[in-house]
């Protein structure tokens, strides 16, 4: 999703009402973090050390365990931990999904609007040249 596209999404968003248990999204977390994890190259165990060495406390993999199990309804990730999980699993959807549930949104680091840069000028390109084979095309055809 473009820079614009949130900004569209956030602008409809603050128009609808908030209706009761709306911003409840501890279900959609717990996704987010499965998801990230299923993602990520690291096991549980590695993104666990890695999660303890940036926050310096120990986290455990059954913690992690624990936090998105399905059936564990009294364990909850803390909110404090998601900027080093986002940076361990590299993933920054469940961080983005608290944002923008507050109402903001998170910009990405001037390297990733680099890269959406990049990407958008690698289509812009290959539409160029796939639209220079139709034209080709057409007047091979005689058109």
């Amino acid at each position: 999703m473009s820079l614009l596209d949130l900004l569209d999404e956030l602008r409809q968003s603050d128009r609808q009402p908030s209706s009761e248990g709306s911003l409840n999204m501890r279900e959609q977390l717990r996704i987010a973090i499965n998801e990230a994890l299923k993602g990520c190259p690291l096991s549980r165990w590695e993104v666990a050390g890695k999660m303890s060495h940036l926050l310096g406390i120990e986290i455990t993999k059954y913690m992690i365990d624990a936090w998105t199990a399905e059936s564990k309804d009294g364990h909850r990730f803390p909110a404090e931990y998601l900027p080093a999980f986002c940076e361990v699993t590299g993933d920054r959807l469940p961080l983005s999904m608290l944002a923008k549930k507050a109402g903001l949104f998170a910009l990405p680091g001037p390297d990733a609007l680099r890269a959406e840069i990049q990407k958008l000028d690698e289509q812009t390109k290959h539409l160029q040249r796939e639209k220079q084979k139709r034209l080709l095309f057409l007047k091979e055809m005689g058109g």
